[in-house]
């Protein structure tokens, strides 16, 4: 709880005494490519074998020849925007943004830059923390629509080359009963992990103390929680908005 309490604490000082706008944008653009155009081998990567491999074990578990072939393609495509695209794509991010943040803020903090910032009367919280979050806002939705892209394209290649489907069948089982706020539903999970994951792992750094084996110690911390965070984010809002 004691924890639970500085880390409101800690979001409240970021709206305090901030600097002027056109500081913000320069620190954001340079936020932006680090967490989001950073991200993007990685998150295409993940999400495109994602995307082969549960065209492969759909098919897989298919064992009645009376259910069309066409329902692969629906599974993929439901998993894909309601689960995979956005909580698997988080969790990926939460290990290497909430890393980055953690560690960059962690290594400020114990070689005194964030005193300096203090001392100088910026508030370091709002000048560090708040692009990094702006960024994060902006840059994850982008990278979710991403990953579903190429999650679906991805079991599109898997079920065609392996003769599992025909790309007739798995177009037309895209279209079938296709839910247009799934992808709403995406999108906003996309905003909540991203909130979570930057302001979690900015606090682990930002109240770093000690050496190198405490940064690496917060960066750690900062994964599990945001990790946790974000599961937990993830059954909440299935529950409040499905």
């Amino acid at each position: 709880m004691h924890n639970l309490g500085r880390y409101f604490i800690f979001l409240g000082t970021l709206f305090r005494n901030r600097e002027k706008f056109g500081v913000y944008i320069g620190l954001v653009i340079d936020e932006c490519v680090s967490i989001g155009i950073n991200s993007v081998f990685i998150v295409s990567i993940v999400s495109t074998f994602i995307g082969a491999v549960s065209c492969v074990q759909t098919a897989y578990n298919l064992v009645s020849p009376l259910i069309p072939l066409s329902i692969i393609a629906v599974i993929v495509r439901d998993m894909t925007i309601l689960e995979l695209a956005p909580t698997i794509t988080s969790v990926v991010l939460a290990g290497k943004v909430g890393s980055n943040i953690a560690g960059g803020i962690g290594t400020m903090r114990i070689t005194e830059q964030i005193d300096a910032l203090e001392v100088m009367g910026i508030n370091s919280t709002s000048y560090l923390v708040l692009p990094k979050v702006v960024a994060a806002i902006i840059m994850f939705p982008m990278l979710v629509i991403l990953s579903g892209f190429l999650s679906i394209y991805g079991g599109y290649l898997a079920g065609t080359l392996a003769d599992i489907i025909t790309p007739e069948d798995y177009i037309y089982g895209l279209r079938s009963d296709f839910k247009p706020f799934g992808v709403i539903f995406a999108l906003i999970k996309s905003v909540v992990f991203a909130f979570l994951i930057s302001t979690i792992s900015a606090f682990k750094g930002y109240y770093t103390s000690g050496g190198a084996l405490e940064v690496g110690q917060a960066s750690t911390s900062a994964v599990t929680n945001s990790c946790i965070a974000v599961l937990a984010a993830d059954f909440l809002l299935a529950q409040l908005l499905l």
